[in-house]
């Protein structure tokens, strides 16, 4: 099984928030790589690592980074392969990281999600994936449909709790 989604964070302390990006990949069957790599304290391997992202079979790239967040940039501009950006939190609740990640140069784009959005992250890789692969779509849109049914659901169960002024 060769992965074609990479998940890279700047160290392990960004894997409680990139799990949920893991798991989702893993629930819809998607094979992927994690891997810990630093712009600033591992750059040779960085940048081997992107320009050789797409000979490995790797088609989206997953990259998280908080503080200064270069690596998802770094990335992006070694490779022509989708890279989006996972802001963690940390200094400024991750406005620091957000700001870093979303005003990319000319020529070198990062789709950036939300502050550790890492589900949202792996959606849109997902996303991306399914353009060329209908068995992705059909079990991405089975998961869709289950985020619809839980609010539905939900709804259900507020309709029965009551209230003296409630009125619905």
């Amino acid at each position: 099984m060769k992965p074609t989604v990479s998940i890279i964070m700047g160290s392990t302390s960004d894997l409680p928030v990139m799990e949920k990006a893991c798991k989702l990949l893993d629930e819809l069957q998607v094979p992927f790589e994690v891997n810990a790599l630093s712009a600033h304290r591992t750059p040779n391997a960085v940048e081997k690592f992107a320009t050789t992202a797409k000979a490995r079979g790797i088609k989206v790239i997953i990259a998280a980074a908080g503080m200064a967040a270069a690596l998802p940039g770094v990335i992006a501009a070694n490779t022509t392969l989708p890279v989006i950006g996972v802001p963690i939190k940390g200094m400024l609740d991750g406005l620091d990281a957000l700001l870093s990640i979303v005003q990319m140069p000319p020529g070198i784009p990062v789709a950036t999600v939300g502050v550790n959005a890492a589900q949202n992250a792996a959606i849109l890789a997902l996303q991306i994936l399914a353009l060329t692969d209908d068995n992705l779509a059909q079990r991405l849109h089975h998961y869709k449909t289950t985020l619809k049914d839980k609010i539905e659901k939900a709804n259900t169960q507020l309709a029965e709790i009551k209230y003296d002024y409630k009125t619905n």
